[in-house]
């Protein structure tokens, strides 16, 4: 059995459906405190899996961290537990601390007693696997090359801090006590289940609401995009056959400006779901003011895994963001579900300007 925190979320339900779509599968106990971003219905295909064990709890909550792993005996530990919207933590940033910062502090004391009273053969099969950002590394210029797993932290934003912090503490307990630990840093994740708080939903929900699709600045901030499925497999197979004490960025090799991101789902929607009138959606293009602390460009360089573990993307950007259009268009249920009052009224907040 293996514990997953956060597994209500984004990439933390994409991953347990991932891991349990085999029938020879470990089974899952998935600890989430269902916040705005963690929705129980992203497990709904799982209500009947005996394999599956939800619990509704905080990572915090050292307590029931500490019988959970009494009572299931997990081998292993993904931790996938955060707040993770930039634009979050700059109009808030406590929940950040608490969450990414002291969660993973209570998470990792309380595993790591788990693991000092296991035996000698389950301790040297343990592993705990921190699931990270590349935002901690900071912001690159258009020349600079790709973040590497040696390039120093230089978090610019709220959520980015913290996340540093988070992995600064997963790298201590491997040093200070042995404890088996692993760290990965992703790129910008897209795919089902994805909240439209991000961009890529935002537009695609947007879009078919005739409502304005929100630009950043001048939209030429750069990212590289990760497909959420491949994300998935390089964690296991970093899981499987990572070295401790390791950190391995996971990229997509697929670095798009946000304006040709919008623009790319614009076309997408023409052909899949046409506006009335015909015209095209990039017409609801709209620039907002930029962000505070808005970081120009990420990018990974994401050889060590290949080089290592022999994981590359399989997905490109075009396959990727074609199967997430579908993907949203196939579960107007899902999407009406999320986008909730608060949820307006927070995106009225942030867009308004």
């Amino acid at each position: 059995m293996i514990l997953v925190t956060g597994g209500a979320g984004f990439i933390g339900a994409n991953f347990v459906l991932d891991w349990l779509s085999s029938p020879s599968a470990e089974d899952v106990v998935n600890l989430d405190k269902l916040t705005y971003a963690g929705n129980i219905a992203n497990l709904q295909s799982l209500q009947k899996d005996s394999r599956h064990v939800f619990v509704h709890g905080d990572v915090g909550d050292r307590a029931l961290v500490a019988k959970l792993l009494a009572e299931y005996h997990p081998r292993a530990i993904v931790n996938f537990a955060a707040e993770s919207h930039v634009d979050r933590s700059i109009h808030g940033s406590s929940e950040f601390i608490q969450t990414n910062i002291v969660g993973t502090f209570n998470l990792l004391e309380c595993a790591r007693e788990y693991w000092g009273s296991l035996e000698v053969g389950q301790k040297e099969q343990f592993r705990f696997h921190h699931v990270s950002t590349d935002e901690v590394y900071g912001s690159l210029s258009s020349s600079d090359p790709a973040f590497k797993e040696i390039n120093p932290y230089k978090p610019n934003s709220p959520y980015s801090a913290s996340k540093a912090a988070s992995d600064h503490l997963v790298r201590a307990w491997f040093h200070t006590y042995g404890f088996p630990v692993i760290t990965t840093n992703c790129s910008n994740n897209y795919g089902s289940y994805h909240f439209p708080e991000k961009l890529i939903p935002l537009v695609i929900l947007n879009a078919l609401n005739n409502k304005p699709l929100p630009i950043y600045g001048d939209g030429q901030q750069i990212r590289d995009w990760l497909y959420v499925g491949d994300h998935c497999a390089a964690i296991r197979e970093v899981l499987a056959n990572g070295r401790l004490g390791e950190t391995y960025n996971i990229g997509g090799w697929n670095e798009k400006a946000n304006i040709d991101v919008v623009k790319t789902i614009c076309n997408i929607l023409d052909e899949l779901k046409p506006r009335v009138d015909k015209k095209s959606f990039a017409e609801q293009i709209t620039f907002v003011k930029d962000r505070p602390g808005h970081d120009r460009r990420y990018a990974i360089d994401a050889s060590k895994i290949e080089k290592e573990l022999g994981w590359r993307p399989a997905e490109t950007f075009d396959t990727g963001i074609r199967k997430t259009v579908q993907w949203y268009l196939n579960n107007s249920e899902w999407v009406e579900g999320v986008t909730t009052g608060s949820y307006r009224d927070w995106l009225d907040k942030q867009y308004r300007n």
